[in-house]
C-alpha cells in the first residue's frame, strides 16, 4: 500500500483533528462569559492583519476593543487578555496530544534510525559480528533533569496522556469530555515545587515510559541480532538530577537526596512486582508457582512494609529468576520464556537503583568549601595540611591533595554551604550501600576550571574516609576558555599518580561533561559548537595517549541554543578522532515530554540515538573526518562570529535591554521550578551568574532566537565577501557536522517573529540596539537559504516547519499580549505617580503569558 508523504500524514493526523478539535474546545463555556472561544479567534485573525500592516502590539489590541468589546474599559480588556491566555495555553495542550498520538502515523517507527533498520543494514553490509562486538560495549544515556523549562502541572500531564489516548482511538465522547476537564482545571502552581516534587514528577517517565521502551529494545535486540544469546552490557542506562543537582539550588539537603534514592529504588522495586504479578498468572506449573509466588511475596514487602528495608537482594532475585528459567526450559518447554527473559532484561538493566543518582556541585562552592576545610584542620590537626597551604601554587596544592587521608564530620561545620557540601559527598556511600553502585557513582564538578578543581573533590572524598572512591569525578568545561583549556586540565590529572590510581580503580575510563548552554551564552552559537568539537578532539587524543577511554556527558538543552535541534544527527557527524562509545545527554523541560514523554517518541529517539551510534562507529566508521582545511575554515567561521557575538554582548544596552524588554526577570516569578534563576542572591543583574534557561528563554519570548544564530550570518557574510563562498558551499555539502549545526540554526530563525518587536526600533534607547539583532537575523536568514539552496527555512522539513508553524499561529495573541503588558508596565512606570497595583497586574499577565509560550515552542528554553 502507498504510503503518504511525511507532510501530508502530519496534515491529516495532526492539523485535520486539530482544527475540528479545536472547534469543539472554543464552543465551550468555561467562565461566566462564554464568548471567549468565539472572540479568540477574530482577535488572532487581527493580530495576523495587524503585524502585516506594520502596527504595534497596543495598536493591535487597542483596535480589537474598539471593534469587539464596545469601549471597554481597561479593566474589561486586562480581563478578557487573562481570559484569552487561559484558552490558549490549553490550546496548546490540545496540539500537544493530537501530536502524540499521531507519532507512530506521522513518523517511520521501522525506518532510518531504527533497530529494525540497523539489523538489515549490518545483514547487507555483513557486519553483524563488528556490531554484536560494539553494542556490547556502547550506552545510550540520558539523564532527566529538573532544569525548569516545563510549565504543566502533573494534573495537566495527567489529562495529556488520557487525552493522547482518547485521540488516537477517535473516542469523541471522551475529547470532550477531557477537553472540559482541561478548561477547569488550573496551569498555575501557587508554590514553588521542591527538589523531590521535581523528582515525583519525573519518576512517572521513567515508570510508565522509559522502562517498557528500554526492555524492549533490548529485547529486540537480543532475540534479532544476538540470537537469543544474553546482553550483558546495559546498553540504556538511565541518569537522574533532581535531589542531586545542588548547583545554584539551596533547596537541595541531603535528605532530599536520600529521599529521591529511596523513591527510585521503591519505584524500580514497585515495576518488579507489578510483572512478577503477571509472570505469575502464567507461570503456574509445578516447580515454578511456588518460586514466583515467593518473589512476589518478598517484593510486595520490599516496596509496601520495608521502611527502607530490603527483603530480596539484586543478587538473589537475579538468582531467582535464573532458577525460574531454567527450570521452564529443561521440564517446561520454554513455555512463557519470552515473558520471563524480557523480565531479566529490565532488571540487568535498572537493578535496584533505576536511574543512577548524580551529585552537582559548583567549582566556585567548593573553593569556598576547600578554604573552610583546610581552615578547620589547621586548627584542630595541623599535620593534614602544611601551614602555608593557601600560599603554595596549584601544583604544589595538588601534590598535598594527593596523598591526603583524615575521617571529616561534616557537623564540626558551622557554615551551612560546607556542611551540605560534604554530607553530599558522604551520602553516596549511603546509597551505594541500599541502592547498588549505580544507585548514585558520579560527582560532576560544573565551572570546572583547573585540575585543582577535581583534585580538591577527590580529597574530600578521601578526607571522608573514602580511600578508593567508587565514583567517577567529572568535571564540566562550559565557557570559551574552559573548553579550549579543558585537555591541558585533564593531561594534568593523567599524570598525577594518585588520580592515575584512581582511574585505574575504575576501569582506567574517564567521564567527561561539556556544556552547549552555557558556552552559547558565553560565546555565540558558532564557537560554543565548534569549541566543543574541537574540545572532543583534543580530550580523545590526550586521553588515547593516557590509556584512558574517555566518555563524553552532553549538557543540552531543547533548542539549538542550548544544543537541541537533530541530536541524533550531530552524533553520527563525529569523526573517527572524537571517542563516541557512549551517547550521553541531558534531557530537560519540554524535551523530556516531547522527545520522550510517550512509548512511540521515546522509543524512536532511543532508536535513533543508538543508531546514530551505530552509524559512527560501524557503518560508517573512519568517515566524517574533517580535513585541515575544512577546519581552518570553522576555526574562521567561529572567530568572526565570536567577535561579532562578543560585540553585542559587550553593548552597554546588552543588560538593561534584557530587563526592561524582555521577560528576563519574570522567570523567577513562575513557580515551575525548584531552583533559583540565577546562581547568586544579589539584587543586581551579574551576566556571569545568569542561568543559561532564562538567558535563551527571554530571547524566545521575545522571538528574536539571539543566542541560536547571533554571529552565524557575519561569519559567512565575510566569506561572501572575499569572493571564498565556495569554500563554505563545499563544507556545508561536505561535512554532516556543519550541515546539521547550520539546519539547527534554521530552526531558531524558523521560531523568530520580528514583526511583534518591530515597534523597538523605535524607542530612542533601545532602537539602535534592536536594529542590530534584525540586521543579524536578516543576513543570517539570507545565507542560510543561499547555502542550503532553499527559498524557504526548514524546506527539507516541511513536518516539523509545519509544526512550528501551527504553535505559532496559536501563540501570537498570547505574545501580542505579552507585549502589549510590557509596553503598559513601562509607560506606568514613567508616569508621574506609577500605579503601583496596575503595574502588578500586568506583571502577572507578563507572567502567565510564559507559559503558554514557552509549552508552545516545547523546544524554546
Amino acid at each position: 500500500m502507498y504510503t503518504l508523504p511525511k507532510i501530508e500524514r502530519f496534515n491529516q493526523e495532526v492539523l485535520s483533528k486539530y482544527n475540528i478539535y479545536n472547534s469543539v474546545f472554543i464552543t465551550l463555556p468555561f467562565d461566566s462569559i462564554d464568548n471567549t472561544g468565539a472572540l479568540l479567534p477574530l482577535f488572532s485573525e487581527i493580530c495576523d492583519a495587524g503585524y502585516k500592516k506594520h502596527e504595534t502590539p497596543k495598536e493591535i489590541l487597542d483596535f480589537f476593543a474598539t471593534r469587539y468589546l464596545e469601549n471597554a474599559s481597561e479593566a474589561e480588556k486586562i480581563d478578557i487578555m487573562f481570559r484569552f491566555i487561559q484558552y490558549i495555553e490549553r490550546q496548546v495542550v490540545l496540539f500537544d496530544a493530537i501530536e502524540d498520538a499521531a507519532f507512530s502515523t506521522v513518523h517511520n517507527m521501522e525506518g532510518i534510525g531504527s533497530l529494525r533498520d540497523i539489523k538489515e543494514k549490518s545483514d547487507v553490509k555483513n557486519k553483524q559480528e563488528e556490531l554484536i562486538d560494539f553494542l556490547e560495549d556502547f550506552n545510550v544515556r540520558t539523564v532527566l533533569t529538573a532544569h525548569p523549562t516545563q510549565f504543566y502541572p502533573g494534573a495537566v500531564l495527567g489529562i495529556i496522556n488520557d487525552l493522547t489516548n482518547a485521540i488516537r482511538v477517535n473516542n469523541l465522547l471522551e475529547i470532550k469530555l477531557l477537553l472540559a476537564q482541561l478548561g477547569k482545571t488550573p496551569f498555575i502552581k501557587d508554590v514553588k515545587p521542591n527538589p523531590f516534587d521535581e523528582a515525583v514528577s519525573l519518576i512517572w517517565y521513567l515508570e510508565n515510559v522509559f522502562y517498557e521502551t528500554s526492555g524492549e529494545m533490548v529485547h529486540y535486540l537480543q532475540k534479532n541480532i544476538f540470537k537469543g544469546n544474553s546482553i550483558q552490557n546495559p546498553l540504556i542506562k538511565l541518569g537522574f538530577w533532581p535531589g542531586g543537582d545542588r548547583d545554584g539550588n539551596p533547596f537541595v539537603t541531603t535528605q532530599i537526596t536520600l529521599n529521591v534514592a529511596e523513591r527510585l529504588r521503591t519505584s524500580i522495586l514497585k515495576c518488579y512486582y507489578i510483572e512478577i504479578r503477571k509472570l505469575k498468572r502464567k507461570l503456574t506449573f509445578s516447580g515454578v508457582d511456588t518460586l514466583v509466588t515467593e518473589l512476589e511475596s518478598k517484593l510486595y514487602r520490599s516496596v509496601f512494609y520495608s521502611k527502607g528495608e530490603l527483603f530480596i537482594s539484586l543478587e538473589q532475585f537475579k538468582a531467582e529468576l535464573n532458577t525460574i528459567k531454567d527450570i521452564i526450559i529443561a521440564k517446561h518447554q520454554s513455555l512463557y520464556l519470552d515473558e520471563l527473559e524480557a523480565l531479566l532484561i529490565k532488571v540487568n538493566l535498572f537493578g535496584f537503583h533505576f536511574a543512577s543518582l548524580d551529585i552537582r556541585q559548583n567549582s566556585k562552592i567548593h573553593d569556598a568549601v576547600f578554604s573552610d576545610v583546610v581552615a578547620y584542620y589547621l586548627k584542630t590537626n595541623p599535620a593534614v595540611f602544611p601551614e602555608n597551604y593557601f600560599e603554595l601554587s596549584e601544583d604544589q596544592k595538588i601534590n598535598v591533595l594527593s596523598n591526603l587521608s583524615a575521617d571529616l564530620n561534616p557537623e564540626v561545620f558551622e557554615n551551612e554551604l560546607t556542611r551540605l557540601t560534604i554530607e553530599s559527598i558522604q551520602v553516596i556511600k549511603t546509597i551505594q550501600s541500599r541502592n547498588g553502585e549505580f544507585g548514585a557513582n558520579r560527582y560532576i564538578i560544573s565551572n570546572n576550571e583547573s585540575a585543582l578543581n577535581v583534585m580538591e573533590t577527590f580529597a574530600l572524598f578521601r578526607l571522608s574516609s573514602w580511600q578508593e572512591p567508587t565514583v567517577d569525578i567529572i568535571p564540566l568545561f562550559e565557557s570559551v576558555d574552559d573548553l579550549h583549556n579543558a585537555h591541558a586540565i585533564m593531561e594534568k590529572l593523567y599524570l598525577n599518580p594518585a588520580y592515575a590510581k584512581h582511574l585505574e580503580n575504575r576501569g582506567n575510563k574517564q567521564t567527561i561533561m561539556l556544556g552547549f548552554s552555557d558556552g552559547t551564552k558565553d560565546g555565540g552559537y558558532l564557537m560554543a559548537n565548534w569549541s566543543i568539537y574541537k574540545a572532543k578532539e583534543e580530550l580523545t587524543a590526550v586521553s588515547r595517549k593516557y590509556g584512558i577511554k574517555v566518555i563524553f556527558f552532553d549538557g543540552r538543552g531543547g533548542p539549538p541554543a542550548r544544543g537541541g535541534g537533530k541530536t541524533h544527527k550531530f552524533y553520527a557527524s563525529l569523526g573517527p578522532n572524537i571517542e563516541n562509545n557512549e551517547i550521553q545527554i541531558t534531557v530537560q523541560g519540554q524535551t523530556i515530554s516531547s522527545n520522550f514523554g510517550t512509548l512511540d517518541s521515546c522509543r524512536y529517539n532511543l532508536e535513533n540515538l543508538l543508531s546514530a551510534g551505530v552509524t559512527n562507529q560501524v557503518f560508517n566508521k573512519g568517515q566524517n573526518e574533517l580535513t585541515v582545511e575544512e577546519k581552518s575554515i570553522l576555526d574562521a567561521l567561529a572567530n568572526i562570529g565570536y567577535e561579532k557575538y562578543l560585540s553585542f554582548k559587550n553593548h552597554p544596552k546588552f543588560i538593561p535591554y534584557l530587563e526592561q524588554m524582555s521577560t528576563l526577570k519574570y522567570y523567577a516569578k513562575t513557580n515551575i521550578g525548584s531552583r533559583p534563576s540565577k546562581r547568586s542572591q544579589s539584587a543586581s543583574l551579574d551576566f556571569a551568574d545568569l542561568r543559561a534557561i532564562p538567558f535563551v528563554g527571554s530571547w524566545s519570548q521575545l522571538k528574536q532566537n539571539v543566542p541560536g544564530f547571533f554571529g552565524l550570518g557575519t561569519a559567512l557574510k565575510k566569506f561572501e565577501d572575499n569572493n571564498e563562498w565556495y569554500k563554505v558551499q563545499d563544507l556545508y555539502n561536505n561535512s554532516l557536522f556543519f550541515k546539521t549545526l547550520l539546519e539547527n540554526s534554521m530552526m531558531s530563525l524558523a521560531k523568530s517573529f520580528f514583526p511583534l518587536t518591530a515597534y523597538m526600533k523605535n524607542d530612542p534607547e533601545f532602537g539602535e540596539f534592536w536594529q542590530i539583532i534584525y540586521d543579524e537575523f536578516l543576513e543570517t536568514e539570507r545565507l542560510l537559504l543561499k547555502i542550503a539552496g532553499h527559498k524557504t527555512l526548514m524546506e527539507n522539513y516541511p513536518d516539523g516547519k509545519a509544526s512550528i508553524d501551527v504553535r505559532e499561529r496559536i501563540v501570537l495573541p498570547l505574545i501580542t499580549i505579552q507585549q502589549y503588558a510590557l509596553l503598559r508596565i513601562n509607560e506606568l512606570n514613567k508616569e508621574n505617580i506609577p500605579n503601583e497595583e496596575l503595574i502588578k497586574v500586568y506583571e502577572k499577565i507578563v507572567t502567565r503569558s510564559l507559559f503558554g509560550n514557552t509549552n508552545a515552542s516545547r523546544n524554546s528554553a
